[in-house]
């Protein structure tokens, strides 16, 4: 019989996740000073080096356990099968770029707000996730269902919440899903 052992099987899915705990174990420890710092995206000078540390590392930090369980849990599940269908390298540029466009948008459009979570991440892999099985010359289903049900409630909350960042990362995610998933070729790198 063979010995069963543990496998780290998504690095990047798997490392995230624990930046993502160590950022939050971070934050709980400094009283939320350490997530201000380092993992929330908001209006500050351009002078200041952690503005563009910042601009991507906002998907890391969450706001508490309730927030960080939220985005973690889809993000185990639906991640490791598109590390496994697009490579590990491909879904790490595909988080660095959802996250840099959402962390510009949220900086140049919402001065008065701070945007943290994974959130825009975890849209952008559902919407991607939608797209893992097309094929040539077809759409499918399940990105027209998860277009209407997903992306639809968040355009729908955008008009009538008063607070319509979260919103718009979700929407920024999942546009940047549905792009790469027609841009990406099929199969590992």
């Amino acid at each position: 019989m063979k010995k069963l052992r543990i496998q780290y099987n998504s690095p990047v899915v798997l490392t995230f996740a624990l930046l993502s705990l160590v950022s939050l174990l971070l934050g709980m420890a400094t009283g939320g000073e350490s997530t201000r710092l380092l993992f929330c995206v908001y209006r500050a000078p351009l002078t200041d080096p952690l503005t563009y540390v910042r601009m991507a590392g906002h998907v890391l930090g969450h706001a508490g356990y309730a927030h960080f369980m939220g985005n973690m849990m889809l993000f185990l599940v639906v991640g490791p099968p598109l590390e496994e269908k697009y490579g590990s390298t491909r879904l790490l540029v595909c988080i660095l770029v959802t996250a840099l466009l959402s962390g510009l948008v949220q900086f140049a459009f919402f001065p008065g707000a701070a945007l943290l979570g994974a959130s825009g991440i975890v849209f952008m892999m559902i919407v991607l996730s939608s797209l893992a099985g097309m094929r040539e010359g077809a759409i499918p289903l399940t990105l027209i269902l998860v277009a209407a049900l997903y992306l639809g409630g968040e355009v729908a909350e955008a008009v009538t919440a008063r607070d319509n960042v979260s919103q718009l990362t979700h929407i920024i995610g999942g546009v940047c899903g549905g792009a790469f998933g027609f841009a990406m070729p099929r199969g590992r790198t």
